[in-house]
């Protein structure tokens, strides 16, 4: 990140979760976690003694995979809490809701997200794409800092992708509502808003000297149900995408490894970034614009209502 001063790579190049250690007493909420990397994140986490909220849409499907983890792993410590981040109520009943039961929060994986649907919007009239995978998550980060920034050596992880190097945020039409609607490009606009919302909040939260030390991660190309309406991607990934616990590495490696730094992003090693074990590496030029950065930061508080 440019401001924050960081080593650009982790030359380790073999890292797995069994670098993790035991997180015993520790709180970690997973958004989007009932399938792909956010449930095999949670998998993890539950095996390292975490105790791992599910903040899922779909509260019978997390139920479901609460089960399939005790089945697993009869000592899991779950959590299933709804959380729809298309809709800033359910953001904030999440938020209030936790902050009611819990005083700590160790680490936050904002991981859910939609991918290239057709055109929708949110209860909130925001664009669904923009309006889930960023809007929804800066509420929710912005609601659970207290708790963060109270818990000693807590982090938040945005889960990005690749597919910012396309995005370019248009402010004068977040909602595409005067452009022909481009489900690939609003995907990337949203995926580049999650750089930018890790970037300042990182820089932001150095100035002050404070937790959460805050990091993003991106999946390189895994096969997973976000890309069921990707078209051909899907069917490409038979022969180039990796698997899910392969998939879900960068974002661990970004929660839990000792050596990573403020402000980096992680991703698969490999050529493009597309498969192999995880290592820090940079995103593309545009998402280290610190004007950008801070004009999103400013629409996206005045949208949300949620203010830092």
């Amino acid at each position: 990140m440019k401001g924050i001063q960081v080593t650009s790579t982790i030359e380790n190049s073999n890292w797995t979760s069994r670098e993790i250690g035991d997180q015993s007493n520790r709180i970690v909420i997973v958004t989007g976690s009932t399938s792909g990397i956010g449930k095999e994140a949670a998998r993890v986490l539950a095996r390292k003694n975490a105790h791992v909220i599910l903040a899922v849409r779909n509260t019978n499907k997390g139920h479901e995979v609460a089960s399939e983890m005790r089945a697993e792993n009869p000592d899991a410590s779950l959590e299933v809490r709804e959380l729809d981040l298309s809709s800033l109520d359910s953001v904030r009943d999440f938020a209030d809701g936790f902050t009611r039961d819990h005083d700590r929060l160790d680490v936050l994986i904002n991981n859910a997200g939609v991918m290239m649907p057709p055109y929708s919007k949110t209860a909130d009239g925001f664009e669904i794409q923009m309006g889930t995978n960023h809007l929804g998550h800066f509420a929710l980060t912005g609601l659970l800092l207290p708790a963060l920034k109270a818990t000693e050596g807590s982090r938040v992880v945005n889960v990005s992708s690749m597919a910012h190097s396309f995005g370019d945020i248009d402010f004068d039409d977040l909602d595409w509502e005067s452009r022909k609607y481009n489900t690939r490009r609003a995907y990337a606009d949203s995926k580049i808003a999650n750089l930018y919302f890790t970037y300042e909040l990182a820089e932001r939260l150095q100035e002050n000297g404070s937790q959460p030390m805050v990091t993003a991660a991106h999946p390189g190309w895994t096969a997973t149900e976000l890309q069921r309406h990707s078209g051909i991607a899907s069917f490409l990934n038979r022969f180039f995408a990796q698997d899910v616990d392969m998939g879900a590495l960068p974002t661990l490696m970004a929660g839990f490894d000792d050596d990573s730094q403020a402000g980096q992003f992680f991703g698969p090693a490999g050529r493009s970034h597309w498969r192999g074990y995880p290592v820090a590496h940079e995103s593309n030029d545009l998402s280290h614009d610190r004007a950008k950065a801070k004009q999103l930061w400013d629409v996206s508080e005045e949208l949300t209502g949620v203010s830092y």
